[in-house]
């Protein structure tokens, strides 16, 4: 009988483990029915604070879409942008979405395909006698830190080395108020924040026609997160075929600057 009810204990310890092994596998966010995306949240259009203090922009769109059609409760989740890995590798978000350039990190984050193209530029006062890259020489220049635009940078050295001062700035909308208050001559971002910024705050600013690098947008996720990747990735390229993301594109921007399935 003892035999009997050792034995019995056991079964009873090794289905316990077996059911706790489930559950641990089964505890992600997305399991339980939510999908948490990091972004920036001074990072108009993509993602910002809205006069309504609502968090909005064309990302946060196209996650409330995507979430929406997953059956998945949509939670928004402003994160220090340098703080992104941190902020992902211990499970505090599911994925990055926020204007996220693929290129340089490719091998980073299991991404999706991209969703949109972009260019890094240099933002001027029109005033401001500059026109190209060699007008910069002897010119103070901002970037913000750990940005798409600083890693371009990195390998413009010889360009670096001719600004008159080297900035980094904690987000772009302090940038743009710095080169608006003449604090600096020139802010490097992201171009197609960079044109709507100049679109919504009328001020006198102008994007130089010379660019530092051309990149691409996409949904970044913990490396290896593949199951989530790919039911994001399924629902983006449903919405493109249905309409749906070119009229996200065309209420944000005033045309379909997407380019899934083009």
């Amino acid at each position: 009988m003892k035999r009997f009810l050792a034995l019995l204990l056991v079964a009873v310890l090794v289905l316990g483990l077996v059911a706790c092994s489930s559950a641990s596998k089964n505890t992600g966010t997305v399991v339980a029915g939510t999908l948490t995306v990091g972004f920036d949240q001074n990072f108009p259009p993509m993602g910002f604070v809205g006069e309504d203090g609502k968090f909005t922009g064309f990302d946060l769109d196209l996650a409330a879409e995507v979430a929406h059609r997953l059956k998945l409760e949509l939670k928004l989740q402003p994160i220090a942008w340098d703080s992104k890995d941190m902020e992902l590798k211990s499970k505090n978000i599911d994925c990055i979405w926020n204007g996220f350039t693929i290129n340089g990190r490719e091998n980073d984050y299991t991404w999706t395909k991209p969703y949109m193209a972009n260019n890094q530029v240099f933002v001027v006062k029109s005033d401001s006698g500059i026109k190209t890259l060699a007008d910069l020489k002897g010119k103070i220049v901002t970037v913000q830190t750990d940005s798409s635009a600083e890693a371009a940078l990195k390998d413009k050295a010889d360009l670096v080395n001719s600004f008159g001062q080297y900035i980094k700035a904690d987000n772009y909308n302090t940038a743009l108020m710095d080169l608006g208050s003449g604090a600096v001559d020139a802010v490097a971002m992201d171009e197609i924040v960079a044109r709507y910024q100049i679109d919504q705050r009328g001020d006198k600013f102008t994007v130089l026609d010379e660019s530092l690098a051309a990149e691409e947008y996409g949904v970044g996720f913990l490396k290896g997160n593949t199951q989530l990747r790919d039911m994001i990735q399924a629902t983006l390229e449903a919405m493109a075929k249905d309409g749906t993301l070119a009229k996200i594109s065309e209420k944000w921007f005033g045309k379909d600057i997407t380019t899934i399935g083009k």
